[in-house]
């Protein structure tokens, strides 16, 4: 049975089990009777270093509104798979990807080879959430479906749904000024559902909705679809023990980002539940100078404002930490910042402090992992190029976009159409960019090249696909050639 510890080299993942109840997650919104099995977690409701009592769980037990006892929640579908299946694998299916597979994940024509990674493209929690809402549209023809942001980061997803009908209830960007009621006190995020009204549909997206979003939609009785990932709920589960142990959740993600406001709104189902949030090593190591008095409170917050709880007291909030993460972050990162706060407070407090009030586990999901593992696997080959497929605000395509340009030329690409064989230009956006530029020597004209492509959990078979094709155009090989 695993055991909070900080160390990254024994960090066992895993180790929460689950039932596939639909309840479960319902729980995590405080909505129903939890039916869930803990299999590790070992922590108990202890006072903190300073005798401060255990905080009391917020009353968020909800029953229908309108009392009419009509099912409004939905987390499993509704059995339609097989009449939208063809739908759907004409929409998001690759011939190219299927050649690949077959061929151990090589093609090469002439003196061309590509390469993809073993571990690409849509994961397990992506084909659910889209495919849930491919059955929403067909469960509800007639009526008004909404969705809560993005389904998934992928363009070509997103815009398929669009086409569908759904209409996509944006949140409020961040930097806006203005904080989410209720959920923290990060910028933006908020989700104005004044339009919908009790007969329409409101699809759930995979990164999961904050607590209060998730009170509005059942106050007003809509119909939910709930897509959110399971990893997620792994998270989500994590940040909630810590709340309910007094521990401030440190989450490595980004403030702004739709999954780390859902699982940071967690820690506030406990009165003082408190969350900070850090996206990189030298963040953290902002807190570390806190936590060990080389930076003072105020400057700390001056800061982080935007990335903490509402009235975040470093003095009192800091004391006893969990470290979470966002379930696409960079894996090797995530466990060197719980390393690093770890350490941290072992310096500052002693060994038996940092075990009685410091927690941390490995919360990236397993398709996050493996398609990160399987970029280092084929970039220990000799490649010429990397070509990363995926949305530009897909943060497990941008941690693998990251991993390649420690080896390789990279050029991500958010959709395969930036491929432009009768231009020889490529359209991508460079590593810590926020615009897009456009190269025209990306490839050799000839002699032998070697190309390693890989793909994000967000990005559908057929757009990578159409990427290899676009790539053997650009050197004069047309792609229905290929057999």
């Amino acid at each position: 049975m695993a055991r909070c510890r900080w160390a990254p080299s024994s960090v066992q993942r895993g180790t929460l089990r689950m039932t596939r109840s639909s309840s479960f997650i319902e729980a995590h919104y405080g909505i129903a009777t939890t039916r869930f099995r803990v299999m590790s977690d070992t922590s108990v409701k202890v006072p903190g270093p300073d005798g401060t009592p255990v905080p009391s769980t917020r009353n968020m037990q909800a029953s229908t509104p309108n009392g009419t006892g009509v099912p409004t929640y939905f987390r499993k579908g509704f059995g339609l798979k097989s009449e939208i299946q063809s739908e759907l694998a004409s929409d998001y299916t690759g011939h190219l990807v299927d050649l690949l597979k077959d061929r151990d994940y090589t093609l090469t024509v002439d003196d061309l080879t590509i390469r993809l990674a073993k571990e690409f493209g849509f994961c397990y929690g992506v084909e659910r959430a889209v495919e849930y809402a491919y059955q929403a549209r067909k469960k509800f023809p007639d009526r008004t479906i909404y969705l809560a942001g993005e389904i998934i980061h992928n363009p070509h997803v997103n815009s398929k749904l669009q086409a569908m009908g759904i209409t996509f209830l944006m949140p409020e960007k961040a930097g806006s000024g203005k904080a989410e009621a209720g959920s923290g006190g990060a910028a933006g995020g908020h989700i104005d559902f004044g339009g919908v009204k009790a007969e329409d549909v409101v699809i759930l997206p995979a990164f999961g909705v904050t607590i209060t979003d998730f009170e509005i939609l059942r106050q007003i009785g809509c119909v939910m679809v709930d897509t959110t990932c399971g990893s997620v709920l792994n998270v989500w589960k994590r940040v909630e023990s810590y709340a309910r142990d007094g521990f401030t959740s440190l989450i490595h993600g980004k403030y702004y980002h739709e999954e780390t406001r859902a699982t940071a709104s967690q820690a506030e189902k406990y009165e003082g539940g408190q969350y900070f949030i850090v996206r990189t090593m030298d963040e953290a190591g902002l807190v570390c100078d806190f936590i060990e008095g080389r930076l003072s409170a105020g400057a700390l917050m001056e800061r982080f404002a935007h990335a903490a709880s509402p009235n975040f007291d470093p003095a009192r909030d800091l004391k006893r930490i969990g470290v979470a993460n966002q379930t696409t972050m960079l894996a090797r990162e995530s466990l060197a910042i719980g390393e690093l706060i770890g350490q941290s407070m072992t310096r500052a407090h002693g060994p038996e402090y940092a075990r009685e009030n410091f927690r941390t586990f490995d919360t990236i999901c397993s398709a996050t992992q493996e398609r990160q593992d399987a970029v280092v696997e084929l970039l220990r080959e000799p490649l010429d190029v990397m070509v990363v497929v995926g949305g530009y605000n897909s943060s497990n395509t941008l941690s693998l976009a990251a991993l390649c340009s420690e080896s390789v030329r990279t050029f991500h690409v958010e959709d395969a159409d930036d491929i432009n064989p009768a231009s020889g230009v490529i359209r991508h956006r460079p590593l810590g960019s926020k615009e897009e530029v456009e190269s025209s020597d990306w490839l050799p004209a000839a002699g032998p090249l070697r190309i390693g492509i890989t793909a994000g959990a967000s990005t559908p078979n057929n757009k990578i696909g159409e990427a290899v094709g676009r790539i053997f155009a650009s050197r004069g090989i047309d792609p229905k050639t290929i057999q």
